[in-house]
């Protein structure tokens, strides 16, 4: 029975696209059935794994609204033992759709259910909002992961998604739990970056995972060519932390 981790933060820019594409082939490559669903309108953790989303006839969107199956929509990637089912445009129009559905909240619970069975881990990129995809997401997830950044308002807003985190436990998810806070964009040279991480660990404790993502350039590259940092430059330092969190996140289910 495969494990659902959404990634969730409402602040854009964090590294969360950047982390569901590497987090998930970097579980591929230890040799786990990984399924990663797009549900950003941006599609940008779909593209970043060579999917042509201009020409992506089924979608996330179909999925949520019923006109397909989910197992119809899944896509092989150029990552062994990794897919994904792509996101589009249209899926800003489905939160607006979903207004009239009964459980509109329960959509991707239903889209998910019929997947579990099939892989280990399944990994839902989240738009940076709190809308009815991103509550969907968390309604439909066993836990999430917080990419937070090393940056100055690093923590500004995280109180608002763990307050969205609350509610979703108490009336629609009780299982839901916080995988961890994983800090993002690291540059050791700067104060500022280690003031962030001294902050987030002691506020957050047991919480923040051990590994710590830093800025890296194979990172930012890898997604223009339709691939992960491990299949593009597999002994950056990026590539190697993601693994490193992947066998942490093993360790811990």
């Amino acid at each position: 029975m495969g494990k659902i981790i959404a990634l969730a933060n409402q602040k854009g820019g964090v590294g969360k696209t950047t982390t569901a594409i590497n987090l998930a082939a970097s579980l591929a490559t230890l040799e786990k059935k990984v399924l990663l669903i797009d549900a950003d309108p941006q599609a940008n953790a779909s593209s970043g794994l060579g999917v042509n989303v201009r020409k992506a006839e089924r979608t996330i969107y179909e999925c949520i609204i019923g006109s397909c199956e989910p197992a119809e929509a899944i896509v092989a990637t150029p990552m062994e033992g990794l897919d994904i089912i792509p996101s589009h445009i249209d899926l800003v129009g489905a939160e607006i759709e979903m207004l009239t559905l009964d459980n509109r909240e329960m959509a991707m619970k239903r889209v998910t259910t019929s997947l579990k069975e099939s892989y280990d881990y399944i990994l839902i990129d989240c738009s940076p909002s709190l809308g009815l995809i991103t509550v969907n997401s968390l309604v439909a997830a066993d836990s999430v992961i917080i990419p937070v950044q090393c940056e100055y308002f690093a923590l500004e807003g995280i109180s608002k998604l763990l307050n969205t985190i609350k509610l979703i436990k108490q009336k629609l998810n009780t299982a839901l739990s916080i995988e961890g806070f994983l800090l993002t964009m690291y540059d050791s040279r700067l104060r500022l970056s280690n003031q962030v991480l001294d902050e987030v660990r002691r506020h957050f404790q047991d919480l923040v995972f051990e590994t710590v993502i830093p800025r890296n350039v194979r990172l930012s590259e890898s997604p223009s060519h339709g691939i992960p940092a491990i299949l593009y430059d597999a002994e950056s330092q990026g590539a190697k932390n993601y693994l490193r969190l992947a066998q942490e996140i093993i360790l811990k289910n």
